[in-house]
């Protein structure tokens, strides 16, 4: 699982969600950071691709040491 924000999010709101980082099917910058998931839903959030892609990382080591 890793945390995301929402792009364009309400200020109030924060527009953090948690997404299941084994949904991920695709991540493109368009200029704007689109994830695909894997039932097809696109998702746009603030982080930059590449910092999504750490995050995946970060996730997938973590569940190799458990």
């Amino acid at each position: 699982m890793i945390k995301l924000t929402k792009f364009n999010s309400d200020a109030t709101k924060r527009g953090e969600f948690i997404l299941n980082a084994e949904l991920i099917q695709t991540i493109e910058t368009t200029p704007d950071t689109v994830i695909t998931l894997v039932n097809e839903k696109k998702l746009i959030v603030e982080e930059p691709a590449e910092e999504v892609v750490r995050r995946v990382m970060k996730y997938r080591r973590a569940l190799r040491t458990v």
